[in-house]
């Protein structure tokens, strides 16, 4: 950690002393970017009362990264990806898991789940314009799920008349990556499609722990955008998309993903000021167990949402914007996990408001409330939010306010479950949903080339739902904790000078208060940091961009449970702490040919025992990528 403060600090010095020409722009960051995640209406970021955080395309070229865990690990401090069961992927991001961090792609919900996380091997990143990120509860926009916060995945638009692309990588283990993008423009008439196809093997880990192998999988992500505007106030988009991945677990059986979505969504002009949405979406995501000698594939999970959406704002000149909006969902629920091999439904609804009200130029609040109906299990729910921002000068203040909750699945509430013949798990129909009140602190400054933001959180979380030992039904349990209390501080500085140098460095503290008496099973790392050092310059005819990102985790004091005690009692472990850095560089040559090369692991990290929450690394890895546009290319 001490290495990090230090290692920034002198890059900043340094950079500081390099440069002698004018700064760009009036900010590090673009305050003038438009965002919409934490308003569900377009807003500049520089006006938006809650912390975003955003990703770019360019940010994502610049680190190298393959999938979506890896960007959110290299670029955010306080997110930890880790094994679960079976070697299902299970995110932490500051105290919270991944049932309560909503996922969204162009503001739609996603089916499915692998353990309690959405499948991440569908987000793919090579069709990505931005990404945003609302830490904090955001139920009284999105609902349930939004407790802990938003990630929402914005997809790119077609802006020429015609553009290809194609690409790959190739790494260490037999990791491949291939890939291309076909695009036009023409008339009331735009269409984005791109493929790409992920392939990996077998990994053996150099030393003894509780996985020795990181099985093989390959994945294939088909998607299309097509948008018609057959009049000025009226633009339609409709999406199509197939994933399919495939996970060799052993010699015998294999496990299938897949997932199909479609999406219709029209938005239209009233007027000047008033604007309507109106969307539907479909989505199927399945689970499926293949024999390789029987050639048969035995369909054990199957999770369908329908969604209907609704959402107007009207602008009051410029005094503020109301925004009405509602959705409803028929969710659908197949599984093995069920008695008899059974299967759940339940219908959701919702309505909400929302008034942003800009008060003064200096002063801005916002208000909100929704409303949610479970019918499965009779849940309805109120959550509120309430937020301020202060501008004077170059500086923001913000606070805010915001109840989260979360009603249980299907899953949680009926599963029955034989857990590798050790144990059963077993749902519980009377399970309360998950409700928190977060509040939020925050001051920004930035002015020319340098920004700092320094944040404080507080959450008071109840009924949080986890599993524990039932002595009677000699099981794990579906259960309600008592309350808890998750809170800590968010640092972040950037710098960016004309001669193209640039550094961040970010630090989050996070605290989970845990009542005295109950385990300790907890997955959040106390302190974690990330570092990005970057120079970035652009010729006539090529390009170049160097990048060096670090990420420090500390160690973790947990609870385990324990089979020697048929899982009634907890063994007390500790995860270390570890760093890993990366070395990143791409040219990019004459006419859209672009080269990268990478180092991960920079300085050989290994683990001496491989936990869950330990990186499934095995050392130093070199990365190799090729991107051709091929408009480019023959100059169309």
């Amino acid at each position: 950690m001490k290495k990090t403060i230090i290692m920034a600090a002198l890059f900043l010095e340094m950079a500081g002393r390099i440069t002698a020409s004018p700064v760009l722009g009036d900010s590090v960051v673009n305050l003038n970017e438009v965002v919409v995640t934490a308003t569900r209406t377009p807003k500049l970021l520089k006006d938006v009362p809650y912390v975003t955080k955003v990703i770019t395309a360019q940010d994502i070229q610049k680190v190298d990264v393959n999938t979506i865990e890896d960007l959110l690990k290299t670029l955010l401090p306080g997110v930890e990806f880790t094994y679960s069961m079976n070697q299902q992927t299970s995110l932490n991001m500051q105290g919270f898991g991944g049932n309560a961090v909503l996922f969204l792609i162009d503001g739609e919900r996603l089916a499915g789940e692998t353990l309690d996380n959405v499948d991440y091997d569908r987000l793919t990143l090579n069709n990505v314009e931005r990404i945003e990120i609302v830490k904090g509860a955001a139920s009284s926009l999105y609902g349930s799920n939004a407790v802990g916060g938003v990630v929402n995945i914005i997809t790119k638009k077609q802006t020429r008349k015609l553009s290809a692309n194609v690409y790959s990588r190739w790494s260490a283990y037999d990791s491949r990556r291939y890939g291309g993008s076909l695009g036009f423009k023409t008339g009331v008439f735009t269409s984005l499609s791109d493929v790409q196809y992920n392939t990996v093997g077998d990994i053996n880990m150099p030393s003894e722990g509780d996985f020795s192998k990181v099985y093989a999988n390959h994945a294939w992500n088909l998607n299309e955008k097509l948008t018609w505007k057959p009049m000025g106030k009226l633009l339609l988009t409709g999406k199509l998309g197939y994933f399919f991945r495939e996970r060799i677990v052993s010699k015998d059986s294999h496990e299938r993903y897949r997932d199909l979505n479609v999406s219709l969504k029209g938005d239209y002009d009233i007027s000047k000021t008033d604007k309507l949405q109106m969307a539907y979406s479909f989505d199927e995501y399945d689970k499926s167990d293949y024999a390789i000698y029987t050639e048969k594939d035995v369909r054990d999970y199957c999770n369908t949402q329908n969604i209907l959406r609704a959402i107007y704002s009207h602008q009051f000149c410029d005094i503020g914007t109301l925004t009405l909006g509602g959705d409803f969902m028929r969710d659908y629920l197949k599984s093995y996990q069920f008695a008899d091999n059974g299967s759940e439904r339940q219908y959701t609804a919702d309505a909400f408001a929302q008034y942003d009200w800009n008060i003064t130029d200096q002063w801005n609040m916002i208000g909100g409330l929704r409303y949610d109906y479970f019918s499965k299990s009779d849940n309805q729910n109120l959550s509120a939010k309430l937020g301020f921002m202060y501008k004077l000068r170059n500086w923001r203040f913000r606070a805010s306010y915001a109840g989260g909750f979360r009603a249980p699945s299907l899953k949680e509430m009926y599963m029955n479950f034989n857990m590798a013949n050790v144990f059963m798990i077993y749902g519980n129909e009377n399970l309360k949903a998950e409700r928190s009140n977060n509040f939020q602190l925050s001051a920004e400054y930035a002015r020319k080339n340098y920004s700092f933001t320094v944040s404080g959180f507080y959450n008071h979380f109840n009924h949080r739902i986890t599993t524990s030992w039932n002595q009677t039904l000699q099981g794990m349990e579906y259960i309600n904790m008592n309350k808890l209390q998750i809170y800590g501080i968010d640092m972040n500085a950037m710098a960016r000078y004309a001669c193209g140098i640039s550094a961040s460095a970010s630090y989050v503290y996070t605290c989970e208060h845990i009542r005295s008496g109950e385990p300790l099973t907890t997955s959040t790392r106390p302190h974690t940091a990330v570092l990005l050092l970057s120079y970035d310059h652009d010729w006539k005819k090529w390009g170049m961009k160097i990048a060096l990102t670090g990420r420090y985790l500390s160690g973790l004091i947990t609870d385990e449970y324990t089979s020697v005690t048929s899982y009634a009692e907890t063994d007390r472990v500790r995860y270390p702490g570890y760093q890993i850095w990366k070395l990143t560089a791409t040219g990019n040559l004459h006419r859209g040919v672009k080269l990268t090369f990478s180092l991960d692991n920079l300085f050989n990290y290994v683990p001496g025992y491989y936990y869950s929450n330990s990186p499934a690394t095995c050392g130093t890895v070199f990365s190799a990528g090729i991107s051709l546009d091929i408009d480019k290319l023959i100059k169309i």
